[in-house]
């Protein structure tokens, strides 16, 4: 089952969030990425661990819980620590 972040009926789209939040792509097997920006009718996530951004729809996109917040930040610090970006 996918979460979706639907409006409410007759209700506007979801307000994206500030750049840099932590959100997870619901459509994406819950992959969790930095929202970027606006891209036309879509949004604009970055992998944690840099690389390619993707875009989602925002229907698919929620906030990110606090173990996954978590996760996201570890992955980020081992990724900068394997690369020596300490």
């Amino acid at each position: 089952m996918c979460a979706a972040n639907l409006p409410p009926e007759g209700g506007q789209p979801p307000q994206p969030p500030p750049p840099g939040t932590l959100v997870v792509d619901t459509a994406q097997d819950g992959r969790v990425g930095e929202f970027r920006g606006v891209a036309g009718p879509y949004w604009s996530l970055r992998p944690v661990r840099g690389g390619a951004e993707w875009e989602a729809e925002p229907r698919h996109v929620r906030p990110a819980e606090p173990m996954e917040r978590m996760r996201a930040e570890n992955a980020r610090r081992n990724a900068r620590s394997a690369k020596g970006l300490l």
